[in-house]
Formats: structure tokens, C-alpha cells, sequence
């Protein structure tokens, strides 16, 4: 019980030192080469569900010029604080954004579907200042078929947000990459896709890779 508590408080306190995360991935974005001029890279900029993706058994599309810049537990304000980093620096053709599931869930920010939004507006207006297309992923569905997953995230205010991600999208003429849809049943994470009812398992991440693939395709005019 006390070594748990000290591990909660010494990841407190990494998260009070570095709030955004810029150290995460700051050796290893120094150590990224340039992309190939016929190899176009893509960040996948995201939370837990897209680091997870990265420790699948099903690895991170091998092969593929796609970087992943995943943080478990992080925001959209944090993901924008890091943007610069750990998407423009690294020259990408295209990023994808996944973000919202723990605004939801009120961690570090209010959690608001508006503040989502502008969040996402303003990592949209830095990406195609710089040349990369923008990809956005809808939130993920969660279930309580494991552990309680759903009052911390509740499914309609998901669905609402996936609701306003698909119209920024439209808005700003960027691809909407809806997972969610592939995912669900009704509004529930389908139990064979699911580790605990909020993080996809690797059959799930089957699931996912090959509508990033598309959604990529689509971005880059490859479709």
C-alpha cells in the first residue's frame, strides 16, 4: 500500500516538474532522422490509446515511416503544448490527432467538449501553417465490461465529442478517422476489442491499423 501511494505521488510530481510531457520524447525526437523525401512521415500525436499501440504484440505498422508520440493520461491542452516538439519538429507529412477521452474524464483540465475543440483548432492552424495534414480520430467507445470505465467517461458525452471532432473536421478540411465506430456495439466497447473496457486489446488494434492506413492514404492524395 505504501510503495502504490509513493508511486502515485513520485508521478505526481514528474507531472507538476514536466505538465506537457516535452521530456517524454525528447531524446528520441533529437535522434529521429530527417524523413526520406519518398518515405512521407506521420506522427501519431495521442494519449494512452496511442502509446499503448506502440507496446501491442502487434507492432507499431512495421515498416511504415509512422512515428508514435503517445502519452498515457495526457489531455488535448497538454498534447498542444507539445505539438511544436513532438509534431512540427519532426517534419511529418501528416499528423493524426487523438485526444479528448481524459479532458472527459476532467484529468488535469476542465472537462469540457468546447475546450477539446479549441485545442484541437489550434493544433489544426499550427499543423497547416507548417505543411502537415491533419488527420482527426474520433474518441475510442469504453465499457464496464472489466472495471468501471463509463462514470469517469460517460458514453453519451463521448459520442458528443466524437460529434464535434467530425464537424471541426469538416470545417477545416481535414480527415475525420472514426474509430469509434469500429469499435462499438450500440455504446458499449466490444468486449473482444477491449483490454479493461477503455484501452483496445491487439485484436483491437487489428482493428484500427488499417483505417489509420486510409485515412492516411486519403490525406496524402494516395487514395
Amino acid at each position: 500500500m505504501v510503495a502504490q501511494l509513493q508511486q502515485r505521488l513520485n508521478a505526481c510530481a514528474h507531472v507538476l516538474r514536466d505538465w506537457a510531457g516535452l521530456t517524454r520524447y525528447g531524446s528520441d525526437n533529437a535522434e529521429l532522422p530527417r524523413p526520406a523525401a519518398n518515405d512521407p512521415r506521420v506522427v501519431f500525436l495521442g494519449d494512452q490509446i496511442t502509446e499503448a499501440w506502440g507496446r501491442s504484440p502487434s507492432k507499431f505498422f512495421p515498416g511504415k515511416p509512422y512515428v508514435n508520440r503517445g502519452i498515457a493520461g495526457q489531455t488535448s491542452a497538454q498534447m498542444l503544448v507539445r505539438f511544436r516538439q513532438d509534431v512540427v519538429a519532426l517534419r511529418p507529412k501528416a499528423v493524426i490527432i487523438q485526444t479528448g477521452s481524459n479532458d472527459i474524464a476532467s484529468l488535469f483540465t476542465p472537462g469540457t467538449e468546447a475546450l477539446v475543440v479549441d485545442n484541437v483548432r489550434s493544433m489544426i492552424d499550427i499543423a497547416k501553417a507548417n505543411g502537415i495534414r491533419v488527420i482527426i480520430a474520433s474518441v475510442t467507445p469504453v465499457c464496464d465490461c472489466v472495471t468501471d470505465q463509463t462514470t469517469t467517461r460517460p458514453q453519451g458525452k463521448l459520442i458528443g465529442l466524437n460529434g464535434a471532432l467530425r464537424d471541426v473536421a469538416a470545417e477545416s478540411g481535414s480527415i475525420f478517422l472514426n474509430f469509434y465506430a469500429a469499435l462499438v456495439n450500440g455504446r458499449d466497447f466490444k468486449a473482444e476489442l477491449t483490454a479493461d473496457g477503455l484501452l483496445p486489446n491487439d485484436a483491437g488494434y487489428v482493428v484500427m491499423a488499417p483505417l489509420a492506413d486510409q485515412a492516411i492514404a486519403k490525406a496524402l492524395g494516395k487514395d
